[in-house]
């Protein structure tokens, strides 16, 4: 045997021996080559359930967190619209102030009661599991106006459905969430906007039918959440302790066989310094092939249509399509119920510099083909959060006072960081004075934006 056979042999018996323990584990040989595909693999399935991990565990986890909701299976409601000090999840919307939750279904389901909500004011609750797939909608589009109550049960739920109840939801996990948003129509609107959001009920199954509760479920042991360890090799540790709660799908059955070569498999102990260098420095090459791919080719996405939905909307490429939408705006709406436009570089290919002077323009009677509202809103680089700036205006849209269209029916909105002056300030979006970008949202599309006959024009920089 040659000396690279050699090396080639003893790299691949390395991590046998290192995945192989414990009384019932199996080896399976791993070259370097397959090592490093399959973390690149790994990683990528991974990034959506994990910035979903990262918002639950803050959330309903972390009583330390400023958007603590309080736990599981209740409500938490905000009465304004984002600022730059909302840091729950990446690209909040500065249109429909939200209320969270986070359901735990192991005991038993849980029944969402639901108000008659009056026309127009607007409202929707999203409903998405683990995966971060959106597995259920209530709401004015999907629901209607009248009160209801609406089931939701985990995989495994199999009880009878009793009087009264609507419709119920059956999710893929056993853990889901809810980003509720509720049109506010203006400061004066504020306090009938908080008498709708009291109103969103939640209670568990025992209760609406006023039976004994079930036996409540073991706690778990939630990992704390720490960012940079899921960028790097720690993402193995988070999806073993997340597994156990992703129920075992067909169509990931061989996916999952191939993660299990590398360490990954359900309550399974991950420690990196077990690894030897060849090993690790294998699995941290294809963490940083996957990493690079998913920011090059998000960097090149422009809509949000097809980026969200149930499983089997997402189709075969689930993995890269719900990856962008995690890294572009987690937990954005199916098209149906909003499409979502985004620019991060300009003609030149670089990312966009608030530093430069930029103009969204839209022709005259090119104006977004909604039902409902649109907005365009402004975010600073890395961080995906909203933009500091001296007007606090964070985005801008049909519903912003004093917007002012051309005399044939045009729209321009300026781009930039400093002031464009008094008779350009009223379409000013903001931008900080780095690197940013935007995301347009237009709630109740018309069919043109859904085919794509209308898209949203580019950005160009002024002269």
């Amino acid at each position: 045997m040659n000396t690279t056979c050699r090396q080639a042999a003893f790299t691949a018996i390395a991590i046998v021996s290192w995945i192989a323990t414990g009384p019932t584990a199996r080896a399976a040989e791993v070259t370097p080559e397959e090592a490093r595909a399959i973390a690149k693999e790994a990683w990528l399935y991974a990034y959506a359930p994990l910035q979903g991990y990262q918002t639950m565990f803050n959330q309903a986890v972390n009583k330390d967190f400023p958007g603590y909701v309080g736990g599981f299976n209740r409500f938490r409601h905000y009465a304004r619209l984002a600022t730059p000090a909302d840091t729950d999840i990446v690209t909040p919307n500065n249109d429909t102030p939200y209320s969270w939750a986070w359901l735990d279904l192991r005991a038993e389901p849980m029944v969402l009661s639901l108000p008659e909500v009056p026309a127009p004011r607007y409202y929707v609750n999203q409903w998405f599991d683990m995966y971060t797939h959106n597995f259920a909608y209530t709401g004015v589009r999907t629901t209607g106006r009248k009160a209801g109550n609406y089931l939701f049960a985990g995989p495994g739920w199999k009880g009878e459905v009793p009087a009264g109840i609507t419709k119920v939801f059956q999710a893929e996990t056993e853990f889901v969430g809810t980003l509720t948003r509720t049109q506010l129509n203006g400061p004066d609107d504020v306090a009938a906007m908080e008498a709708v959001q009291a109103q969103y009920k939640l209670i568990p199954l025992s209760q609406f039918t006023q039976q004994p509760a079930p036996k409540a479920a073991p706690s778990v042991e939630w990992p704390v959440w720490d960012e940079k360890k899921a960028e790097g090799l720690g993402f193995i540790s988070y999806m073993n302790a997340l597994l156990p709660f992703l129920p075992d799908v067909p169509a990931e059955r061989a996916m999952r066989e191939r993660f299990a070569k590398i360490g990954i498999a359900a309550g399974k102990p991950f420690d990196p310094d077990k690894l030897d260098r060849a090993n690790r420095s294998e699995l941290e090459a294809g963490i940083a092939d996957a990493s690079k791919e998913l920011k090059d080719l998000a960097r090149k996405q422009t809509s949000s249509k097809g980026l969200f939905g149930t499983r089997a909307e997402l189709g075969a490429d689930f993995i890269m399509k719900r990856s962008f939408g995690a890294m572009l705006g987690i937990y954005g709406n199916t098209k149906e119920e909003a499409i979502y436009g985004t620019q991060q570089a300009g003609p030149d290919g670089q990312i966009l510099d608030g530093g430069k002077r930029w103009v969204l323009r839209f022709e005259p009677g090119q104006l977004p083909p909604v039902t409902l509202f649109w907005s365009i809103t402004m975010y600073k680089l890395p961080e995906r959060f909203l933009a500091e700036n001296p007007i606090s205006r964070y985005s801008i849209g049909d519903r912003t006072a004093g917007l002012k269209q051309g005399a044939d029916g045009s729209l321009e909105i300026y781009i930039q960081n400093d002031n464009p002056g008094p008779e350009k300030a009223s379409n000013w979006l903001p931008a900080p004075k780095g690197p940013f970008f935007f995301v347009a949202r237009f709630y109740g599309p018309k069919q043109s934006l859904i085919d794509g006959t209308w898209n949203l024009p580019p950005l160009v920089e002024a002269k």
